[in-house]
């Protein structure tokens, strides 16, 4: 398994690590498997969506505000609840096939972290089973 580092800079992003992803892969020399990308934060998420336009996951981000408002009647003390509630919708983790060494993802996919109570710095473990 192999800890990377993600520095957020909004309350809420998206960023690309899939080149952080797959540099693990590489460095791991496998050429067959599955990989699991992971964030062990009950405000933030891992997803797989398109990344050849940015207005993509901006509607993303606007989507998920809309659906679930940053205040409202929510009892959770650190005033941040849309956050985990954002989290658990999204999910904290995916699954990319590995074949020849490369994550095998559609042209336009790329895997996000998520953040939903920024800015911060946060963890993504990425665990790669060969076959």
């Amino acid at each position: 398994m192999k800890e990377i580092s993600v520095e957020t800079h909004s309350r809420v992003e998206m960023i690309n690590i899939t080149t952080a992803v797959q540099k693990t892969i590489h460095e791991e020399k496998i050429e067959k498997g599955i990989c699991l990308v992971y964030t062990p934060h009950t405000t933030a998420a891992i997803t797989i969506n398109e990344n050849a336009d940015p207005n993509v996951p901006h509607d993303i981000l606007a989507a998920l505000d809309r659906a679930v408002p940053l205040s409202t009647n929510y009892r959770h003390a650190e005033g941040n609840s849309a956050a985990h509630v954002k989290s658990s919708l999204v999910g904290a983790s995916e699954l990319v096939i590995v074949e020849n060494g490369h994550l095998i993802l559609g042209t336009w996919q790329s895997i996000f972290f998520c953040e939903f109570d920024g800015p911060r710095t946060r963890k993504v473990l990425i665990s790669i089973i060969a076959s």
